[in-house]
């Protein structure tokens, strides 16, 4: 009942922050480029702002109905304690007089994680640049009952239409995926007078791994990129180049201030020299596709697969887990290791059926993974963790340098004791 009572207040209580965020921004005016999509959409900030730097103001950490209005606010982000909502609530008013940023420009990551997000968002940033990375089944379950009562004939076209409100208020540029038909259905909503700019998987002609770099070549450009990325990434780097170019602003193809945001195939140093490639942030189909198609093809002998359960998938569930499987068993490792009730149910018998003369695991808690993944360690491995669930606090016991710890995901109070109720130490 309470949690009925708290997702039909969610954008009452949210359409009040709203309502004195937009007295800023009438203060403020900047140009809003608005940073979205499914997955990805952080990476792409993280992009934008090694190309800009303080050029623009970025939302960093805040991308819903509530993050973004508290960024422009100024309003500190809420970490699960429910005391500090009066203090803000009554903050608020005030911090219509805060001191505004020195930019004009706004670089907003913006979220649709259930139904009307979009429409909301996209009525308060009245974006002047749309660059929509991509659509997936994320959320799926908050856009169960659109499906089930006839609105939409998929999940993805559901999700791809609430996305679709930014490029509808979008006045200047609408850069989008343009392999993906949801969101190119979504064109037709776009202003007559907004241009379109269509990315391609197509305009990449070469992706490679050279000395700890990323090298993406164009037709007409080489991006290096530090780290280990997925050439999915590449609708990502045609993005930010059309921004810069719209933007009329310089750009560095070797990317030198660029850091990734945690949990995105960053690559640590582990314990009895192992390789860790940390991907724990999110874990939907089509990031969990990216990584492991990226994995196959990079260099290292004894390749590990660390995968959880994709969550927040609703009637979907089944269908994503056993498509998760065949993702799996499309590709090449040494060991495989699940966590989860759902990969246990949906995955594990289809994976472990199809990969005979290798062992493969399921494990329902991340302190059992850890435990076995200590226990069977003999030295050089490439381990690969993908998913949540715990398996950020898997990877700080076995980091080879503890200080790395501090780059992880979910560092937050909240997130300590839930990894210690799992029996992960802190």
């Amino acid at each position: 009942m309470f949690a009925s009572l708290k997702k039909r207040l969610y954008f009452v209580a949210a359409s009040y922050f709203a309502f004195w965020a937009r007295f800023v921004l009438k203060r403020w005016q900047p140009k809003v480029i608005v940073v979205t999509g499914s997955s990805g959409k952080t990476t792409l900030l993280h992009l934008i702002e090694a190309q800009l730097g303080e050029k623009a103001k970025y939302s960093h950490h805040a991308n819903s109905s509530f993050g973004l209005p508290f960024d422009i606010l100024g309003l500190p982000q809420v970490s699960g304690s429910r005391s500090q909502w009066l203090k803000l609530f009554l903050m608020a008013p005030f911090k219509i007089f805060r001191e505004l940023p020195a930019t004009k420009l706004y670089i907003a990551e913006a979220d649709c994680d259930r139904p009307h997000e979009g429409k909301f968002l996209a009525k308060l940033l009245k974006p002047s640049i749309t660059l929509w990375v991509s659509v997936f089944r994320t959320h799926s379950m908050n856009f169960d009952n659109l499906v089930k009562n006839g609105q939409f004939d998929s999940h993805e076209a559901a999700i791809a239409y609430e996305f679709g409100y930014f490029a509808e208020a979008t006045s200047v540029l609408v850069g989008l995926n343009g392999d993906n038909k949801f969101m190119t259905d979504q064109l037709d909503r776009v202003s007559a007078t907004t241009k379109v700019f269509t990315a391609s998987q197509s305009h990449l002609k070469n992706h490679s791994f050279e000395n700890g770099q990323t090298v993406f070549q164009f037709a007409d450009q080489t991006i290096r990129l530090p780290g280990l990325h997925p050439k999915e990434l590449a609708i990502n780097l045609q993005l930010a180049i059309k921004l810069v170019e719209t933007l009329d602003m310089p750009l560095d193809p070797n990317y030198q201030s660029f850091e990734a945001p945690p949990g995105r195939s960053s690559v640590y140093r582990g314990i009895k020299n192992t390789t860790i490639v940390d991907s724990t942030y999110n874990t939907g189909l089509g990031a969990m596709k990216a990584i492991i198609e990226l994995f196959t093809d990079y260099p290292a002998r004894q390749k590990w697969l660390v995968l959880g359960d994709i969550l927040e998938q609703g009637n979907v569930e089944a269908e994503e887990h056993v498509k998760l499987a065949e993702i799996i068993n499309a590709q090449k490792a040494d060991r495989i290791i699940l966590l989860g009730p759902r990969v246990k149910k949906y995955s594990f018998n289809k994976v472990k059926q199809a990969h005979p003369n290798i062992p493969v695991d399921v494990f329902e808690g991340p302190k059992e993974v850890l435990d076995f993944i200590q226990a069977n360690l003999r030295g050089g491995e490439t381990i690969l963790f993908k998913g949540a669930r715990g398996l950020e606090g898997v990877i700080e016991q076995l980091l080879a340098n503890p200080a790395d710890a501090k780059k992880l995901v979910r560092r937050e109070k909240s997130w300590v004791k839930i990894r210690q109720k799992w029996g992960l130490p802190s």
